[in-house]
């Protein structure tokens, strides 16, 4: 069972103090195999038998569809369209990830608020003012920040899908071409993930690695989340040293029984 706990308010009419599901966050920018390795992670804690769920941002009924439709337009600015991703991230805390823990399932997230936080930050919008909007969000039981450097984000982004508007951050920076703003707002955004990394408890790892090097960190870390989760085995029953059984049948005998 895990406490509950809010990184700023309550959720309005939520009184649970423990809930028996694990809440894991992967937090990272751009080009970092975030998306393989919650894959990886949810297909290895199935087969060892738990009851997995995934999400991320922008998959909320609510207001999922719309902010995908405002990205594609490029035309809202940067309080509303943080305001749909809070409204966004609460309907599937209230919709999907609160009930998946009452049903002790392990909740495997996508990004969280914290990419949210990042992207805005670098962006100059008030930081007291994005924690308030966002403190309605439920403290994770562990949040792994997978942490690379620009010289592997390039080639990695590059090779996927080339440099998008959004990751590129060309809504606000003014440079020539899409590389150059590329390296500029990436290059911020790992700067707010250091500064907020210890402000929010992330636990690095080093995505520099192959897929397989980061996915046998995150495992060994999630194996201490989980374990105590599932009931535990029932004991074996003792089996009779060789002869007892006799001997009890003849002890019966001698004894009237």
């Amino acid at each position: 069972m895990t406490e509950v706990r809010f990184y700023g308010r309550r959720l309005p009419g939520f009184k649970k103090k423990r809930l028996p599901g694990k809440l894991i966050v992967l937090e990272g920018t751009d080009g970092v195999g975030r998306s393989t390795q919650i894959a990886l992670l949810r297909e290895w804690l199935e087969s060892e038998g738990y009851a997995v769920t995934a999400t991320g941002l922008k998959r909320g009924d609510l207001t999922g569809k719309g902010l995908r439709q405002a990205m594609r337009g490029h035309t809202l600015g940067d309080t509303t369209m943080n305001l749909l991703y809070a409204t966004d991230f609460v309907d599937r805390l209230e919709r999907l990830i609160i009930p998946a823990l009452r049903a002790s399932f392990v909740v495997l997230t996508d990004r969280y608020i914290y990419s949210i936080i990042a992207r805005a930050q670098v962006r100059d919008v008030d930081p007291a003012w994005l924690r308030n909007v966002f403190g309605l969000a439920l403290v994770p039981d562990v949040i792994f920040y997978l942490q690379a450097d620009l010289a592997h984000l390039i080639p990695r982004v590059l090779n996927a899908r080339g440099f998008g508007y959004w990751e590129s951050g060309v809504d606000f920076l003014r440079a020539r071409d899409y590389y150059e703003s590329f390296v500029e707002y990436q290059a911020g955004l790992l700067a707010q993930f250091d500064a907020i990394a210890d402000e929010f408890g992330f636990a690095r790892i080093d995505a520099n690695r192959s897929i397989h090097e980061v996915f046998c960190s995150l495992q060994a870390g999630i194996q201490e989340v989980v374990k105590g989760m599932k009931p535990p085995k029932k004991p074996k029953r003792a089996k009779k040293e060789p002869g007892r059984k006799a001997e009890e049948k003849e002890g019966k005998k001698k004894d009237g029984k």
